[in-house]
């Protein structure tokens, strides 16, 4: 019987593959609150991104939620869009749709429509990883088992919801 070498799949790839992040509003709140557990990893992350290592992400909704927390900090966390180059996606029609499905599913509360929508934005867009601290609504395992489930009937790929430090350490 004749053997065939293996395959290298990764012959000829002269590009890294970046990660693409969503940055859900609570990470902006962890940059600048450090007696929080994994402030010191949102800065890590921060200095990840500043070197290039992800594709970075947030949107209107979480724009939103920044602009309604109180001076300084509102202008502190918006300059943290800039600075560090994040590009902001739009909502629409099929990431409505898909934050309600949650919603009428009961994964996320409907009092929590942010949340669901953060989540529907990431998952239309097709963002590899959603970042929160949010461990009520976003970064629990009812929902990402029960978000993975509806993206995956609704035709969405998966979006894994994670905080800084596992991102990092994915090793």
């Amino acid at each position: 019987m004749k053997k065939f070498p293996a395959p290298n799949f990764f012959n000829g790839v002269s590009k890294i593959i970046k990660l693409s992040l969503y940055l859900e509003t609570t990470v902006f709140n962890y940059y600048f609150d450090e007696d929080r557990e994994g402030h010191e990893d949102v800065i890590k992350l921060f200095d990840a991104i500043r070197a290039g290592e992800f594709e970075t992400y947030t949107s209107d909704y979480v724009i939103r939620e920044l602009r309604n927390a109180p001076e300084p900090k509102r202008s502190k966390m918006l300059a943290l869009i800039d600075d560090y180059k994040i590009k902001s996606l739009d909502f629409n029609s099929k990431v409505i749709r898909l934050g309600e499905l949650y919603m009428e599913k009961g994964i996320i509360p409907s009092s929590q429509r942010f949340d669901s929508m953060h989540v529907a934005m990431a998952s239309v867009y097709e963002i590899d990883c959603i970042i929160s601290y949010n461990f009520q609504h976003i970064n629990r395992n009812k929902t990402k088992l029960l978000t993975a489930s509806v993206n995956k009937e609704e035709g969405y790929g998966g979006t894994t919801i994670a905080t800084a430090e596992e991102v990092l350490n994915h090793e």
